[in-house]
């Protein structure tokens, strides 16, 4: 839903927040052996862009266990979707997989400006197998598990996410 309020209001009204959830896909997270640094860094760094972070979910890894909290955290959700972890070469790390089977439609331009964002100060970033795309209202972007490898990737398209979720509301801001 797309509400004037968010993509913005009458003169001298400030627009409110868009919406995200986080959601962290970890076996050691989900069984609570390791510390979930990523999607806490990743809430902070949504608040200070002035996001409202409505959720924020752990998943243990594999296709289908991703593919399962991503149905539930975008069912008629208009908003932004970010998962951290799984995006490496790991046998386990499946979120890619996980995320396609739920996409819509892929948002390639997402995926190349975080994987960009990495060129030349982290060779790692070159093994990022991260997608972004859409489900209904909801647009979903894959960051690493990396604390700030997964705040750098955010960062990297956050300017783009507002126009993106205003077009998936039914803006035509063109």
């Amino acid at each position: 839903m797309n509400t004037s309020a968010q993509a913005g209001s009458a003169a001298g009204e400030s627009p409110a927040p868009w919406r995200a959830k986080v959601l962290t896909v970890s076996d050691g997270v989900a069984e609570g052996v390791r510390d979930d640094r990523s999607g806490r860094g990743l809430v902070a760094r949504l608040g200070e862009a002035g996001y409202e972070v409505v959720e924020h979910r752990v998943s243990a890894d594999g296709v289908d266990n991703v593919a399962e909290a991503l149905r539930g955290l975008t069912d008629g959700f208009h908003g932004l979707v970010v998962t951290t972890g799984g995006t490496g070469f790991g046998p386990r790390d499946l979120t890619p997989e996980g995320t396609r089977v739920v996409l819509e439609r892929e948002a390639p331009g997402f995926a190349e400006a975080m994987r960009m964002a990495t060129h030349g100060r982290n060779v790692f970033g070159l093994l990022s197998r991260a997608v972004a795309g859409t489900r209904g209202q909801a647009l979903i972007c894959n960051v690493p598990g990396s604390p700030g490898g997964a705040v750098e990737c955010l960062e990297a398209v956050l300017d783009a996410v507002p126009h993106a979720l205003d077009l998936l509301g039914g803006g035509r801001p063109h």
